[in-house]
């Protein structure tokens, strides 16, 4: 992944809303067959891996426009700042304090229908026009480091200016014509030509030196994220995360700034610990639990217990 471009012929815009940064792009819709191809490519190639879990969220993504809005003209990219979370457990007498990786928790203090409404306002200054949210068939992550927003990392990880790989990406179609060409090629981040943190800190080997596609069948997210045994190779002492993994972006030079800036989600008290380490359903805790992480635990309980569960046992026992 190379740059062939001036990054003076990049327009990304930025604005907050209800107290959030974003920052945001455009893409004509023109560009899908380029971008399917692409993707085409590594199926072909064979360059993609074929875990379940990771096959389940890669083999739905297809870059063509939804039969209810053929009509669309434009993808509008936001990149919303996030941060890393914090979180105190008190267990056995003792504090521990958990990190959750960015992009797993947070509540917003808008709904979808707010911010189409912002977006309408300020972006298309018009609302003579449709904007529809991206329902999951696009891969978001590669058309926008193809749009000039982002940049891949070494570890295969979209980078924003000022806001690293701490990030959560939306996308919106429109039939308003932004009148927008630009397009650009898969871009490395120059930061990372001559940089190899990554490539060390991984505890797993699975991102590489050669710009290629990280080894996803032994990335520690694939499988910390999803409920299941966790395989054997995953050393106790490899995991640093409740969900996620933290040991590619926390070292990372892009990521220095965001990291001075966590965000303190609160303490729970043995009790509610010792809820989320027995699995307990339907419990009145619950809310107060999924209040303090920002997580939707009480809402999703088959898929969020078992997998707390199971990593914090795995965090708690490993300090």
């Amino acid at each position: 992944m190379t740059s062939s471009i001036d990054d003076s012929e990049e327009k990304n815009y930025s604005f907050n809303f209800k107290n959030t940064k974003f920052k945001y792009t455009v893409v004509s819709v023109k560009f899908f067959d380029e971008l399917q191809k692409d993707l085409d490519k590594l199926y072909q190639n064979e360059n993609l891996s074929t875990h379940k879990n990771f096959r389940v969220y890669i083999d739905k993504m297809k870059f063509v426009l939804p039969e209810d809005f053929p009509s669309a003209k434009y993808v509008i990219l936001l990149a919303r700042e996030t941060k890393l979370g914090l979180i105190d457990l008190n267990y056995e007498g003792k504090k521990h304090q958990i990190m959750i990786s960015p992009g797993y928790f947070g509540k917003s203090n808008y709904d979808q229908n707010e911010l189409i409404d912002y977006i309408k306002t300020n972006i298309t200054k018009s609302s003579d026009y449709r904007i529809e949210p991206v329902t999951g068939n696009l891969h978001i992550k590669s058309i926008t480091v193809r749009s000039g927003l982002g940049r891949y990392g070494r570890n295969n990880l979209c980078y924003i200016d000022e806001m690293g790989s701490f990030i959560a990406l939306r996308a919106y179609l429109t039939d308003f014509d932004f009148k927008e060409e630009k397009f650009f090629d898969m871009r490395l981040m120059d930061a990372c030509e001559n940089c190899r943190i990554c490539v060390t800190k991984c505890p797993t080997q699975a991102i590489s030196e050669d710009n290629s596609p990280i080894d996803v069948d032994r990335c520690i997210t694939l499988y910390n994220e999803n409920p299941g045994e966790l395989p054997d190779w995953i050393e106790q002492p490899l995991h640093n995360a409740l969900f996620g993994c933290m040991s590619c972006q926390m070292f990372c030079p892009a990521n220095k700034d965001v990291m001075k800036n966590p965000l303190h989600l609160g303490e729970l008290t043995e009790e509610e610990t010792m809820l989320l380490l027995k699995g307990t359903k339907d419990s009145p805790l619950l809310a107060s639990i999924s209040e303090k992480l920002q997580i939707p635990i009480a809402k999703h309980q088959d898929y969020y217990l078992s997998v707390i569960q199971r990593n914090l046992k795995v965090l708690l026992e490993k300090s």
